[in-house]
């Protein structure tokens, strides 16, 4: 009880951002404007497309509608509050806020992970074994992937929002940030509960090798499968099909990977800030990019869509 007590001591936590020079601010606000809108319609729009355009209608185009889902999801949890904060010059959230925005963070987050890994299997069944793909991945199976996507992204994040509501925050508790972020949050407590914080550290590791072991094992069996074809075009389509989805996985753990090693090396505040930026803002803007630009039948059906608009 003490534990609990203490922590609401602090009615609201302050995001320091990405700098406190206030000749700066417009220009943040006016950067991360631009992204988030510009995050939210690539999405929107392919998520129109795949539900519009009847050929897409495939396990392949559901995975990704639904990746372009918690992509929105996922910047929608942050950037707003961030823009919020700077137009009226308030760097508090409220310890409730700050909590529940981390919860979201992780699902969306997680799902994403998740949703990687699953279209990594789709997409080594349909070219290992084109023969059984419709059978193999049929309907039922997409929606079971999805369901337990979802499910483990939500415990994953109910358990890490447990463990943090049992700290204790003392003495200052500014975070160095734009958003909760979870090892942001566990940097400012001073409970020596080391089993809490080894399972807030842990955990997150374990649940990325194992969807990143997937995605590995899934592309050697891809790329295996590709050798042995003799025909030249034959590997140029079963190697096109898998270009995008391989973009973005590389963008996504690079930059995950890249921002995990930054703050453990790197003690700079607004330097952890900024390498955050790559997989909470960049990734999921460029993600609808990678998908139009690098896949026929998404840049046609866009296109389509787009006409049919206008």
């Amino acid at each position: 009880m003490e534990s609990g007590n203490s922590t609401r001591r602090f009615s609201s936590f302050f995001l320091l951002g990405f700098s406190e020079n206030p000749h700066l601010q417009f220009l943040i606000f006016a950067l991360f404007l631009s992204m988030y809108l510009v995050t939210v319609l690539g999405n929107l729009l392919i998520i129109m497309a795949i539900i519009t355009q009847s050929h897409l209608h495939t396990p392949m185009y559901f995975f990704l509608a639904n990746l372009s889902f918690a992509d929105i999801c996922f910047t929608s949890t942050t950037i707003p509050k961030m823009l919020v904060n700077i137009h009226t010059q308030s760097n508090t959230i409220t310890y409730e806020d700050c909590i529940s925005q981390m919860f979201v963070l992780l699902v969306f987050g997680e799902l994403d992970n998740f949703l990687l890994a699953v279209m990594a299997y789709d997409r080594y069944v349909a070219i290992c074994h084109p023969l059984y793909y419709t059978v193999i991945v049929n309907h039922r199976l997409c929606i079971l992937l999805l369901l337990l996507s979802w499910v483990v992204s939500i415990l994953h994040a109910f358990l890490q929002s447990l463990i943090v509501l049992q700290l204790t925050f003392c003495g200052d508790v500014k975070i160095p940030h734009f958003f909760c972020e979870l090892n942001q949050l566990s940097q400012l407590t001073c409970s020596d509960n080391f089993p809490s914080h080894l399972t807030m550290h842990l955990v997150p590791v374990i649940l990325a090798a194992i969807s990143l072991s997937g995605i590995l094992y899934s592309y050697f069996k891809i790329v295996s499968s590709i050798r042995s074809m003799s025909s030249v075009q034959g590997k140029y389509k079963a190697f096109s099909t898998c270009a995008s989805h391989l973009s973005i996985v590389s963008l996504f753990y690079s930059t995950g990977l890249g921002v995990y090693v930054s703050s453990a090396v790197i003690r700079s505040s607004h330097s952890s800030a900024s390498a955050s930026v790559m997989y909470t803002v960049v990734t999921p803007m460029l993600n609808p990019f990678l998908y139009s630009l690098r896949n026929k039948d998404v840049k046609r059906a866009l296109e389509r869509l787009l006409e049919g608009k206008l």
